[in-house]
């Protein structure tokens, strides 16, 4: 049974059609990663999967189980989806701890012991481990940003949802945050993510699905999709692409 289902997904701003019937699948370990131009519906398509917007139409399964349902409880699917933003979101007047420890204790109800405990460990997996008590803005933007990812991985989550995760960072900063991406996968972990970095699509996913008008124009694995597409969209895409040097 896949882990996320996504059927006829449509998601409307105004007259603006995001989303136009979409369908997507993800299995259980794999990593899904989503391409297009901005606009195309990529971060829309993951901020309905984290029930973050309510769909127009369309029906969105975890594990089987319905739950863009408007009767289901957003808040206890969340609890199973891990979710990264473009920007760090981090709160700045908490330490790195408190900030991971947060949803953890006051969410999930883990005491304060058990849920330190787990982020020191996940903080010394990523070698952050002593930047425990400090405060976001004693870090770099990468050292932020893998926070957020922790922060996410704190809930156990059974999906990660990452957004653009670099598209913030200096070039220079972009690798430890890919670095820790390719540890997740290696972990099984189960991921969707949008990016803008081609090469590393190529590397880490196991399917890329091209986005074009709110609709997946083309999906398979990387080499497929990124070296020999077959769809006319998809090839002038990635010319541009090409052409800006990206890939």
């Amino acid at each position: 049974m896949p882990v996320l289902t996504c059927r006829g997904l449509r998601k409307e701003f105004g007259d603006h059609v995001v989303l136009d019937g979409l369908d997507l699948t993800v299995d259980e370990h794999q990593v899904v990663a989503l391409i297009g131009a901005s606009g195309s519906g990529k971060s829309t398509l993951l901020r309905c999967v984290n029930l973050l917007e309510e769909l127009d139409d369309g029906v969105i399964e975890l594990d089987g189980a319905e739950i863009s349902d408007p009767r289901v409880n957003p808040d206890l699917v969340r609890r199973r989806i891990g979710m990264v933003f473009q920007s760090y979101n981090l709160f700045p007047h908490l330490t790195v701890l408190e900030n991971v420890t947060l949803a953890p204790r006051r969410v999930h109800r883990r005491a304060r012991a058990e849920a330190e405990a787990q982020a020191r460990e996940l903080l010394d997996r990523v070698g952050l481990g002593a930047k425990a008590d400090a405060y976001p803005d004693r870090l770099s933007g990468g050292q932020q940003q893998r926070v957020a990812i922790v922060r996410a991985l704190a809930n156990s989550p059974r999906l990660m949802l990452l957004d653009e995760v670099t598209s913030a960072l200096d070039p220079e900063l972009v690798g430890e945050v890919l670095a820790m991406i390719r540890d997740l996968k290696a972990d099984g972990m189960t991921m969707v993510l949008a990016t803008h970095e081609m090469g590393f699509a190529r590397e880490v996913a196991d399917q890329v699905c091209f986005l074009d008008g709110g609709r997946v124009v083309e999906a398979g694995p990387p080499a497929q999709v990124l070296g020999e597409p077959t769809q006319p969209r998809t090839r002038q895409f990635l010319r541009r692409i090409i052409e800006a040097g990206r890939l």
